[in-house]
């Protein structure tokens, strides 16, 4: 059975020892070595003071690289970014609605050895008490998969990960998998931890990161694999998922949140 290893991680854009987190990103990057890597809070600067995030992390593997930003992040970098080791066909940015966040979601078409294989890469609104906007954005998150990647026998079920800043019983992460409606409408995305986890409770925010912990937040599962499947050929099922990034190195954290890899047939 062919199968897509898939990870996602925020990488808390240039926050704390960035040089030193980078090594620990890249040195865990090249050990886990994902076919599509899913990021969140990458900066991309050009001119004087130019910064690329995404490359800084992606050199020397052999990534193909997607990029992508709010309409209203553009002055200050921040956006999303999907990492590839096959090529990417086409690339889109849809700004997602909500407060003053600039979130986006980053799609990219990708040419894989079993067929086009759509990935999206996303980051909902970071406030506890803002579960509203992000029901309004997983809304239009869901619609803008369904109108660029609709389920077709020529292509691969979407893959949608990122940071979603919600748990798992909250009702945007309800609807993601099937168990709620919102404003009338009802998906189906298939949770890879919690369909295929390694038996862990699968914490992405977790105070034992000291990253983290100065926020003083609870200990959260928010960050996701989702796919959209199976689908007739039985594609798009997770097999496995588990949590990554998830160690220091030398005291180093790779960044404030975890990661998590779901393995995916194809």
């Amino acid at each position: 059975m062919a199968t897509i290893a898939a990870a996602t991680l925020n990488i808390w854009n240039r926050m704390g020892d960035w040089e030193a987190r980078l090594k620990v990103i890249r040195k865990q990057l090249q050990a886990l070595a994902p076919d599509v890597l899913a990021l969140q809070e990458v900066i991309r600067l050009e001119g004087e003071h130019e910064v690329n995030q995404a490359e800084d992390i992606a050199r020397g593997f052999g990534y193909h690289i997607a990029f992508g930003r709010g309409v209203d992040a553009k002055s200050w970098g921040l956006g999303n970014a999907v990492l590839s080791k096959w090529p990417i066909l086409r690339t889109l940015t849809f700004s997602l609605p909500g407060t003053d966040e600039a979130r986006c979601v980053v799609f990219a078409e990708i040419d894989s050895p079993t067929g086009k294989l759509p990935v999206f890469s996303t980051h909902l609104n970071w406030k506890l008490d803002e579960g509203h906007v992000r029901q309004v954005q997983a809304r239009a998150l869901t619609s803008f998969v369904q109108s660029v990647a609709p389920l077709t026998l020529d292509a691969l079920p979407p893959i949608v990960m990122g940071d979603f800043n919600a748990e798992p019983d909250s009702d945007e992460i309800r609807f993601m998998r099937g168990h709620a409606s919102l404003g009338g409408q009802c998906v189906y995305y298939a949770d890879s931890f919690a369909v295929a986890g390694d038996g862990s409770p699968g914490i992405t925010f977790a105070r034992r990161n000291t990253n983290a912990l100065t926020l003083r937040e609870p200990n959260r599962r928010i960050d996701y694999v989702f796919v959209r499947g199976p689908d007739e050929k039985q594609r798009g099922e997770p097999l496995s998922a588990r949590v990554c990034f998830d160690d220091p190195i030398d005291g180093v954290w790779a960044s404030d949140h975890f990661g998590v890899v779901a393995t995916i047939s194809a």
